[in-house]
């Protein structure tokens, strides 16, 4: 992706949302033809000449001081993500790719973490993920809550991909939209951290050909980290759940997270979990468990652990 476009668009998206009184900007003459904060606007704000402002946001301004960009991110009311985003675009990039994470390598996921996944089967949906949104392994609970990826070809085993091409996604979320657009956002940041990423681009570019508002999404500029927040899932055989979704950074692990989802201790959500755990041992083994269609044999299995109880 070209850098300085990439900087311009963020900095032009994130004007266009801020009016003169949110930003505290005193009030420039003449009709306003833009929404949002002019740029001599920003460049009041943040110190700077309207020309040096203009060239930063044209991507002209190869060498931009910490200040300038801190002042910038200031006068835009920027949040700490959006700050860290605006750093990685400004900064000149040194090597074409990065190390492991960022570059498309095969990344592996240590034996303690496969057991760690293991301890929380039939409690905690969990699995881990890399900056893509490679799904480098999942427990038997999150395999029958989401999808069994698994199952699907390596290149498919990505929880983005599932969430905005798999159609039944968005039966499965019951704020497809919202679960959607954290996805982008999240691509968003990461695509400002790998540039050079030749996966996550060809992930982005079909994204743009296959999901008809993806482009509208990503070209908001949108940055955020699905670090945390309740999910909401219809599935297909338990029913309604209402989960609180957390992700944890694996520092020994370059660009690999955990994410977990839990249910409120007492709630019908974590009975409802309950069942889609004794669901998916009782039907024998997990890699045939998340069939969103449903089968008898998953049906009936069902039916035995709603009239038994789980285990």
């Amino acid at each position: 992706m070209d850098g300085n476009s990439e900087l311009g668009g963020f900095l032009r998206s994130r004007r266009a949302r801020l009016s003169p009184q949110e930003a505290g900007a005193p009030l420039s003459g003449g009709v306003r033809r833009v929404p949002g904060l002019r740029r001599e606007e920003v460049a009041h704000l943040a110190g700077v000449s309207t020309d040096y402002y203009t060239r930063l946001e044209q991507g002209r301004h190869p060498h931009v001081s910490e200040s300038v960009l801190s002042a910038v991110a200031r006068a835009l009311r920027l949040d700490g993500v959006e700050r860290d985003h605006l750093f990685e675009l400004a900064r000149p990039r040194t090597d074409a790719g990065g190390s492991g994470a960022g570059s498309g390598g095969v990344q592996r996921v240590r034996p303690e973490v496969h057991r760690m996944l293991e301890v929380f089967n039939g409690v905690t949906p969990a699995l881990v993920v890399n900056h893509r949104k490679d799904v480098l392994a999942a427990n038997r609970l999150a395999r029958a809550l989401i999808a069994d990826f698994e199952a699907l070809p390596y290149r498919e085993r990505n929880l983005a991909r599932h969430v905005l091409l798999e159609p039944d996604a968005r039966e499965l979320y019951a704020d497809w939209e919202g679960v959607a657009e954290e996805v982008v956002a999240n691509l968003r940041l990461s695509s400002g951290r790998h540039p050079e990423d030749r996966l996550l681009n060809e992930l982005v570019g079909e994204f743009m050909a296959k999901v008809p508002e993806f482009a509208g999404w990503w070209d908001r500029h949108r940055v955020g980290q699905c670090s945390y927040g309740p999910q909401r899932f219809r599935h297909p055989v338990v029913g309604a759940l209402t989960l609180q979704h957390e992700t944890l950074a694996l520092p020994a692990d370059e660009g690999q997270t955990v994410c977990v989802y839990t249910a409120e201790p007492g709630s019908e959500s974590e009975r409802t979990l309950g069942l889609l755990a004794s669901w998916s041992m009782t039907d024998g083994t997990p890699d045939t468990a998340p069939d969103r269609g449903g089968s008898g044999g998953r049906r009936a299995a069902l039916e035995r652990v709603l009239k038994d109880g789980p285990e």
